[in-house]
C-alpha cells in the first residue's frame, strides 16, 4: 500500500521557513531545531514529486518546467546535508528553509495549488 503524504500547503512552508529566516528570527534551541529539521525535510520529501507531477505536464522545452526541476534538483541535493554539531544542523536547517521557500513558489506557480 502506498505511504499517505500529507497535502502541500505553501502558506505552512512559508511560515515554517520564515522562523528560520525572518527577519526577527531568534536562533532556535536545540530541541527546537531538530523538530523544524524534521518538518522542513518532511516538506521537501512531500513536495518534490508534486512539482515533478506537474512539471512533467508541461512542454519539454518550458521555462517555469525547467526552474522547477531545478529547484527539485537542488533540494534533493540538500537532503543529503548533516551536520554534527549545532551550528552546522542550523546551517542545514536554513538551507532547508530557503528550498521550502523556494519549492512552495514552485507548487503555486505550476498550479498544483488551488
Amino acid at each position: 500500500m502506498p505511504h499517505a503524504t500529507a497535502p502541500v500547503d505553501p502558506k505552512t512552508m512559508r511560515e515554517t521557513a520564515t522562523l528560520l529566516l525572518g527577519r526577527d528570527a531568534t536562533e532556535p534551541v536545540p530541541e527546537e531545531l531538530e523538530t523544524l529539521l524534521l518538518a522542513l525535510r518532511g516538506m521537501i520529501e512531500n513536495t518534490v514529486p508534486e512539482i515533478e507531477a506537474a512539471a512533467a505536464r508541461l512542454p519539454v522545452d518550458d521555462a517555469p518546467r525547467a526552474c522547477a526541476l531545478a529547484c527539485v534538483g537542488e533540494a534533493r541535493m540538500r537532503l543529503r546535508l548533516s551536520g554534527e554539531t549545532f551550528d552546522q544542523r542550523h546551517i542545514v536547517a536554513k538551507k532547508y528553509a530557503r528550498t521550502v521557500r523556494a519549492l512552495a513558489d514552485h507548487y503555486q506557480h505550476l498550479s498544483c495549488a488551488p
